[in-house]
Formats: C-alpha cells, structure tokens, sequence
C-alpha cells in the first residue's frame, strides 16, 4: 500500500513539476479540438404531422374502399423518399443552389435520402421529418431551408394522393379508347359478315342466333310444353273424374226420389271408390255396377219430372272445356316446336359446311359484343373513378402539425463537445508530462532512489531558494494560473458565442 502510495506522489510531483508542459499540451489540444468542432456546421430538424380522412361514401359507392386508399397512402409513403421526389425537394429548395452536373445531384439526393423520415404513428396519421445542415448556410438559413424541405414534402405527399394519379388515369382511359375503338371496328365487320349470311342463308340464322343457340332454345321449351301438357293433361283428368260423380240434375235422395235418385246415388258413390283407386275389379265396385245397372233399368222405366240442372256440373263442364282447349294449345306448340327442330337438323344434315359456317359466325360475332361491352363498362367505371378521385380526392388531408422552425440545433450538441475539448486537453497535458517524466531518470522521493540502487539512502537535501529565487518562482506561478484561467476563459467566450448564435435562430 505504501509502495502505490509513493507512487502516486511520484506522479503527481512530476506532472506539477512539468506544469508547463501541461499548460502548453492542454492549449494546443484544445484550440485545434474547438477549431474542428467550429467547422461542424449545426444541423436543424424540422417536423409536421398530417391526419388523412379516409371515410368517403361517393368514394366507396364506386367500388373505391379503405383498404385500397390505405394502400395507395402507404405506397406514396413508401416512395416519398425515393429519388424522383428527392429531386423535386433539391430544385425546390436552395440545396439545388450551385448543383449542376448529374453527378452532384445524385450526391444531393444519396446525402438528403439519410436526414429524411417519413413514419406512420397511426394507421392515418403520419409523422414527417428533416434534418439541414450546410457550412456554406448561416444557422438562420438552415433552419429555413429544413423547414423548406419539409413543406416540400408535405405538397408531394399532396399531389400523389389527391392528383397524383391524373396522369396514370388519363393514360389508362386512353388505352381504353384505343382498345374499344379496335375492338369496335372488328364487332362492325362481324356484324356486316354475319348480315350478309342472314341474306343469303335466312333459314339458319334469323334473328342473330346461331343454330346451336336456336335447337338449344327449342329442346329447353319442348321440356317447359312437355311439363306443361302432362300438368294440363292431369288436371282434365281431375275435371273429368269430378264431372263423372257430380250429377247433371237435382233430385231427392232414396225412396223420395225414385229410381233416378237412387242411380244418381250409386253413381256418385262410383266415383268415390274410383277417387280413392280401387280398380273395376273390387268386389266392392263389381258389386256397385250391378246394381247401377239395375237401377239404370228401373230408372228408364219410371216417369216423372226429370229434375232441376245442377249448377256444380254445369260450372264443372266449362271447366273441362278450358282446360281441354289448353292441353290442345300445348300439343299443337309443341308439335310446331319439333317441327321446327326437324327442319333445322334436317338443313344441316343437307348443308354441313353452311351449317359450320354460321356457327363461326356467330361465335365470332358473341365473343366480341362481350369482349366489346366489357370493355365498355370497364371504361365507364374506370372513368367514373377518375371524376370522383380529380374532384372528392381519395383522401382529404388535414395538417395537424405544420412544419415547424427549429428554434435550436439538433446536432451537434457543441456546449458538450467544448466541454469535451477541454477535458482531452487538460488530460492529454497530464499524459504527455507524465511521460516526459517516465523518460528522464529522476527520482522524486528517496524511497524510490533507494528501491532502485538497492542502497539505504541516508537522507535528501531539500531545495533552498533565496529572496530573488522566491520571486521568480510567484511570477512564473502567477504566469501559469494566467494561463489556465485564459484557457477556461476561451472555453466560456465559446459557449457564450454559441448561446448568443442559436439565440439569434430563435
């Protein structure tokens, strides 16, 4: 412990008595350190935020959502920074001042992509900033020209998404115009083509059907009048079983009515066995005829009023005759429908090459009136999207922030980097005396001198100045101090000079 505690005072005792050397290391250090931290030019940031809208219901009518306003706002922010933009910030602001090769504004642009920022706090909400620095600038103006950059930022960012997209929406309407007009004048020519055939060819292709669409059209209504006549056929056969058990006139039932009511009985409980599907040969109904047909007999045979018209049959009868006149409608379309279809398989079987060609035709003539009235409704919206994007906007911007004047610099923190200076002066003065005094073989405390002689040293002599000497050392004493307090009074002149710099900004 006492050996590190000479050593110490060792140390400290050459340092001190190499003062000078200290002094002087400390002042080259710190006037070449503060020099370079002079030439570092400050640099200002300037920010701003912006709020986008994207609820539009014109905009959503149309088939433009959210989601894809999101996407075209995050594209555009993607490539705020690419170097097409960059290239409209540098000839907007004075960092275009003096650039006048392609070289030099490829270096503008590689320099600025690095102080840019272009961040999304929200999902609508984004934070734009920059960084300026230029010696060739005073603080005054840099913190101008970052502001610059920023508003020039703000304005592009603006124009991609409000009519950014003009110039690609003009170019693809006209596309389209080019694509209908071709597409136009080929549907003409097919339609001149497919006339022409009409005129020479009338049978196979009337009314702009091909043939296939002709006997496809007529097997779909000969299913819809097979349907129809089996349900026509199996209501007149519902009207005919009522009829057979309603009688044609109204007469007392049993004894009071005679025989003839007593048949009009037995037949009408002949029609309801057969309602319910009991056969001719139920006993039950062989049974019933028998005894119909002696009725029937007695009946003949009996005088009398015959009775009141029933009005049940007679309603019943006009019924029959509707529907018997509807399933004859429907056999005879349906007969004129298969005679169509015999005519038209039988024109192709005698003109095959006719027949191909007409299909050829229409074919052609179809698939462009589809591809022409897609391209049609293409256009319409298209262009109806584009009116909406040139006069509602995509998305309404709101700056919540404008770009701000820096009031101080953001790099470098010079007040710091002083106070740094100073510190690696004074240190770089303690090292370079304690070195001096590492290289010299003197010996500052006799514990030392007799560590290296390996002799016991008797004693020291300690140094005797006279009055003259005594002087001498205060002067060079007050010399010293002078020229420390110059040094710190240097460090204070410069951070003085560096308030009143950033307060003129301000």
């Amino acid at each position: 412990m006492n050996s590190v505690f000479d050593e110490l005072r060792s140390a400290v005792y050459s340092v001190w008595h190499r003062r000078w050397v200290v002094l002087a290391v400390a002042w080259a250090v710190c006037m070449l350190g503060w020099l370079v931290v002079a030439m570092i030019p400050n640099s200002y940031e300037s920010r701003a935020r912006i709020f986008v809208h994207l609820e539009d219901p014109l905009a959503e009518q149309i088939g433009v959502g959210v989601n894809d306003r999101k996407r075209d706002i995050e594209r555009v922010r993607q490539t705020l920074t690419g170097a097409v933009n960059l290239e409209k910030v540098v000839r907007s602001t004075r960092l275009g001042d003096g650039v006048t090769t392609p070289k030099q504004m490829e270096s503008v642009i590689q320099s600025l992509s690095k102080k840019i920022k272009v961040e999304s706090e929200q999902d609508n909400l984004f934070k734009i900033s920059a960084v300026a620095s230029d010696g060739s600038l005073s603080d005054a103006e840099t913190a101008k020209l970052a502001q610059d950059i920023v508003q020039k930022l703000i304005d592009i960012f603006r124009e991609e998404n409000l009519v950014g997209g003009n110039g690609a929406m003009g170019s693809n309407l006209e596309f389209l115009d080019q694509q209908l007009a071709s597409r136009q004048k080929a549907l003409e020519e097919a339609e001149k083509k497919r006339t022409e055939f009409e005129a020479r060819f009338p049978e196979l292709a009337q009314g702009g059907s091909s043939v296939l669409q002709r006997m496809e059209a007529s097997r779909s209504e000969l299913r819809g009048l097979d349907a129809d006549l089996a349900a026509a056929q199996s209501a007149l056969a519902a009207i005919n079983g009522q009829l057979a058990g309603t009688p044609q006139t109204l007469q007392g039932i049993g004894q009071s009515g005679g025989a003839r009511g007593a048949l009009a009985e037995a037949q009408g409980q002949l029609a309801g066995m057969r309602a319910r599907g009991l056969t001719d040969n139920h006993p039950d109904v062989i049974t019933l005829k028998n005894q119909i047909a002696s009725l029937r007999s007695a009946a003949a045979n009996e005088g009398g009023p015959v009775g009141q018209p029933n009005p049940a049959y007679s309603s019943l009868v006009s019924i029959r005759a509707e529907r018997q006149a509807n399933v004859q409608a429907l056999q005879s379309r349906r007969a004129s429908v298969q005679t169509e279809m015999s005519q038209v398989i039988a024109k192709q079987i005698q003109n095959p090459e006719v027949a191909a060609e007409a299909q050829r035709i229409s074919r052609d003539y179809e698939q462009l009136k589809t591809q022409y009235d897609k391209l049609f409704a293409d256009r319409e919206a298209l262009r109806l999207r584009g009116q909406v994007e040139t006069e509602q906007g995509t998305a309404k911007f709101q700056i919540i922030d404008p770009p701000t004047t820096p009031r101080g610099p953001a790099a470098p923190n010079r007040p710091l980097l002083l106070f740094g200076v100073l510190i690696m002066g004074i240190g770089a003065g303690i090292g370079a005396a304690f070195a001096v005094g590492q290289l010299r073989s003197t010996f500052a405390t006799t514990a030392k001198l007799e560590r290296s002689l390996g002799l016991p040293v008797l004693g020291a002599i300690s140094q005797t100045l006279n009055e003259a000497g005594r002087a001498l050392r205060r002067k060079r004493m007050k010399q010293f101090y002078a020229g420390c307090v110059a040094l710190l009074g240097v460090f204070v002149l410069l951070l003085v000079s560096e308030m009143i710099q950033v307060g003129m900004v301000a």
